[in-house]
């Protein structure tokens, strides 16, 4: 989201300068060149990584006493045509803590609420690989850790995509 706010600012600058001298810069090569960077730099922009929201919203969970909860925990050496499927591993098992949280009335359960929803509309809307390898596991065949084990998986995951 600030990412997606200095964007803003950025294209607002753009605008006022484009706004001002619109016709004039169009008539000349230099002109021309600003337009196109001023297409461009949205994009530029906005390709920081999807999980950075992710990843300090489970910086934020991490040292959490009120969980205590054994989950999958998908490993972090798998390769990359099973990304996908781990991701979506770890983000199942935060439904998971995110129940716990809602019975429990935890500590950070707006933190654990945001990583599952910024995780799950990450996965929707940037569909990795929907065919998955016959070789990737099912997220139940992985072992069960605890809490802290599982965030530092799911940390070195999301670093490792971050990359």
């Amino acid at each position: 989201q600030k990412t997606h706010l200095k964007s803003i600012c950025l294209q607002y600058q753009l605008y006022l300068l484009l706004n001002s001298h619109f016709f004039c810069l169009l008539k000349n090569e230099m002109g021309l060149i600003i337009f196109f960077l001023c297409a461009y730099v949205p994009k530029t922009a906005a390709g920081h990584c999807k999980w950075a929201e992710v990843l300090k919203d489970l910086e934020q969970i991490k040292t959490s006493k009120d969980i205590d909860v054994s989950l999958y925990t998908a490993n972090t050496d798998e390769g990359v045509k099973c990304q996908e499927p781990v991701m979506r591993c770890f983000f199942l098992e935060t439904e998971v803590i995110l129940q716990e949280c809602l019975i429990k009335n935890c500590s950070k359960t707006q933190d654990v609420w945001n990583i599952w929803k910024n995780g799950n509309a990450s996965l929707e809307n940037n569909k990795l690989n929907s065919k998955t390898s016959a070789k990737c596991k099912e997220c139940e065949e992985y072992e069960e850790k605890n809490f802290t084990e599982f965030i530092q998986s799911f940390v070195k995951v999301i670093q490792k995509e971050c990359k």
